[in-house]
């Protein structure tokens, strides 16, 4: 009888901890997705607008702080190779990306680099990094 009442009493406490384990793998689980809908969520969590800057490519502006009229050449073959853009808007740069429904106003953007262009698009923060999802772009008016 000691044996039957010891492998009960084994078994409870087998199932306790099973259930206690799968309440903290539930929570686990919870604490994720709640994790994941702060870093932003749905796509129309976003900025829409246009905001008006410098447009650089990220190499040589992260590299070595490099932007300007004298950057142009470099900044437009830098873009039409592959690099990434950026709009330098108010002192901070922003990351561009092309639209996944239509990547032409990035395209284009890509021969703006170093002048001054406005940019429609849809303004993201997510880990840190800034960025613009490009819907719309076009050379700034001159002065």
């Amino acid at each position: 009888m000691k044996r039957f009442t010891v492998a009960l009493l084994a078994f409870a406490l087998c199932a306790v901890a099973a259930v206690g384990f799968a309440d903290d793998q539930h929570a686990v689980h919870s604490t994720v997705h709640a994790d994941h809908s702060t870093m932003g969520g749905a796509m129309g969590a976003g900025k829409t607008g246009t905001w008006k800057g410098e447009v650089l490519d990220a190499g040589c502006y992260l590299g070595h702080g490099a932007m300007g009229a004298k950057h142009k050449e470099c900044a437009l073959k830098c873009a039409a190779n592959g690099m990434p853009i950026m709009l330098m808007v108010d002192g901070k740069a922003i990351l561009l990306t092309p639209n996944h429904d239509d990547a032409d106003p990035y395209n284009a953007l890509k021969t703006m680099a170093g002048s001054v262009a406005e940019v429609k698009g849809t303004l993201f923060t997510r880990g840190g990094a800034t960025g613009i999802d490009v819907t719309g772009a076009r050379l700034a008016a001159a002065k």
